[in-house]
């Protein structure tokens, strides 16, 4: 049984036959470019749900949060602005361009209280939980 190297960073290959394989698979013969999806963590409190999106360099009104029956979906766009003609970019390993990321929401969420703020580049969602509705459960073995 072989073991293979656990690579957090897929844009670092971890030996030189998979780098090989990834210049010419992916670069050269049409493969396509990243697409830019912000990176999530969602925890949860006794009160609430908070899913924070890590989308740095987006502004407030780029934002669209649409809150459905039983999902949630978050959606924007990135923008590369290049103003400064002077400037000639060798690497630019930022992604830019519209984002779409859905999440299905548990029954006990309080739509009606759903907030969202925006502050040094993470969007937080906040879901309140209803009190009305019992998440736990007590069972009593017999």
């Amino acid at each position: 049984m072989g073991l293979i190297k656990y690579n957090a960073n897929d844009y670092r290959p971890t030996s030189f036959r998979s780098f090989v394989d990834k210049f010419f698979n992916e670069e050269l013969v049409g493969g396509s470019m990243p697409t830019f999806s912000p990176r999530v963590d969602i925890a949860e409190t006794e009160k609430e749900f908070e899913v924070q999106l890590h989308v740095p360099g987006v502004k407030k009104g780029d934002f669209n949060i649409d809150l459905n029956d039983d999902q949630i979906t978050v959606s924007g766009e990135r923008k590369f602005e290049n103003e400064k003609k002077e400037k000639n970019f060798h690497s630019v390993e930022s992604y830019y361009g519209t984002f779409n990321r859905t999440f299905y929401l548990p029954d006990v969420i309080n739509k009606e209280k759903v907030d969202a703020t925006y502050q040094d580049g993470i969007l937080t969602i906040t879901l309140p939980k209803d009190e009305k509705k019992t998440t736990k459960k007590q069972i009593t073995v017999k």
